[in-house]
Formats: structure tokens, sequence, C-alpha cells
């Protein structure tokens, strides 16, 4: 199997071009600014090879990052070599860096469970809009309306020339939880049966009637990349998201997901199901 690349070191190469870009600066420009070669600077936006942590500062502060950009990205350089990350709210990491965007600008696939509210890849503005206004913290209407849209903006993945192959498992009491209004909760799952009939995107519903299952660890995402050894285990908490790469850890969420595509309905009773639910509103 080859070697993993941390998600640290690839958040670190994705952030480091994107800063490069904004600045308008070729590899070569670049690397005069702080006196190292095309080939290193290259280097530094791959996912491959070690990093010394004050040439990518050097390097931000050329490319104009502001401060906190430039603290978390010398944070990701100095613990490029370790797997795992718990990423907190109170983090400094600017959104414009968001890590999970990064993974799934390069994901193939993805496999969702979610046991409380529809994954947002497949929730509609209105929803996701209601989900943020019931935060325990109130946030302005320009936080709200900024948030829907970065999830908004993630969707692009299914509808891109290759799009993301998503497998997504959905817990009964997702489709019967109203999030909003009644019309809101209608066109939510009126958005997830036009989501079943596309060719890339295969939804189930775990029913009530299954009683215990296999989803104990809570609602998960495991983004595939390009090959098994660029996979990633998400899981959102309330207080954070914690992505998991070990491969241990993977293999026992990969189980998870199995057993519950089992145990789950398939999709043309998972679509009947939906229709029930929506009927009944």
């Amino acid at each position: 199997m080859p070697e993993r690349t941390t998600t640290r070191r690839r958040q670190l190469g994705a952030t480091m071009r994107k800063l490069r870009a904004r600045k308008g600066l070729t590899l070569e420009e670049a690397g005069k600014l702080v006196g190292v070669s095309k080939a290193t600077v290259s280097r530094y936006e791959t996912q491959s090879g070690p990093v010394k942590w004050v040439i990518i500062d050097a390097l931000c502060r050329e490319y104009g990052a502001t401060e906190a950009e430039c603290k978390a990205v010398v944070g990701l350089a100095k613990d490029a070599k370790q797997q795992g990350w718990w990423s907190s709210f109170a983090d400094s990491i600017p959104e414009s860096m968001n890590l999970l965007l990064t993974l799934e600008d390069e994901a193939v696939h993805e496999s969702h469970f979610s046991c409380v509210y529809v994954p947002g890849l497949l929730q509609t503005r209105a929803y996701s809009t209601a989900l943020q206004k019931a935060n325990e913290v109130p946030l302005a209407p320009e936080e709200i309306e900024r948030l829907v849209d970065i999830r908004m903006k993630r969707q692009e993945i299914l509808t891109r020339s290759k799009p993301l192959r998503l497998w997504a498992i959905l817990d009964e009491s997702v489709i019967r939880r109203v999030v909003g209004s009644a019309t809101a909760m209608k066109e939510q799952l009126d958005r997830l049966l036009e989501a079943n009939e596309s060719p890339h995107i295969t939804l189930q519903v775990l029913p009530f009637s299954k009683g215990a299952h296999a989803a104990a660890l809570g609602s998960f995402v495991i983004i595939g990349g390009p090959e098994p050894a660029l996979d990633v285990t998400y899981v959102d908490f309330h207080t954070g998201s914690l992505f998991l790469e070990k491969e241990e850890e993977l293999e026992r969420y990969r189980l998870a997901f199995e057993y519950l595509r089992a145990q789950a309905l398939d999709m043309e009773a998972s679509s009947s199901m939906i229709h029930r639910a929506r009927k009944e509103l």
C-alpha cells in the first residue's frame, strides 16, 4: 500500500497553491522571493516530501497572507507528519482554507451516514438556513448567509464534469424531523427524492423498525480519494470536527458502513418511505 499522505500535508499543499495563485506569482518568482528553487516551491505545494516551516512562513508573508493565515499555515507545516486532526470551532484557520472543502475537491466518492440531519451535500438552502438559525449561539444574518453559501458551494462537486459518487444512508429520524417550516421540509424531501434518481447518487433510509444497528459511532463521512491511501473519515461533533486517517480507524468506519448498507432499505423502498413522510407533513 502506498505511504499515506497525512491530512495536514494535503491541506498545506492546497493552501500554499491558493495563496501563491492569489498573489499571481509563478513557482519560479515565488522561489526567488525567499531564496529557494522553483522545485522546492513546487514540492511544498504537492503532497510529498518534508517541509521547513521557516520557509513556509516566509512564503506566506511574501504572498501577503494575513497573520491568522500565516499562523494557521505554519501550524500545518510544523505538524505535517502527524495523522488525525481535531478541528474546533475556536480554531483560527480561515474558512477559505476549510479542510473539508480541500479534501472534497479531490474526492472520487463519499459514504455518508446521517443520524440527525440531512447531509450537507443534499441540503436545500432553506433547510440549511433553518439549521444555522437553530444554533445555540445566535448568529448574525450575514454570518448565517455566509455559512449557507459555503454549504451550497460544497454541493458543486455533485454537478462537476466528473461528479462525486455519493452513497448516503439516512436514519429515519432524518426524514421525520421537521427542520424549518413544513413547506421547507417538503422541499427538502423533494430534493432527496430527486437525488435518488441521479445515476451517481445512492440514497437509503434506515427505518426505526430495524432497531439497534451499527451506527453507535454517530454520523460520519468516509471521503474516498483517487486511491485508498488518500481516504479520510470525517466525524462532525457539536464542538468541532474529527479527521481520522489511521488505517485501523478507517477500517472500523468502512465496516460500520457496510453493515448499515445491509440493514437499510433499498433505493426504491427508501424513496417510498420518503414519499410517505412528505405526504404526512
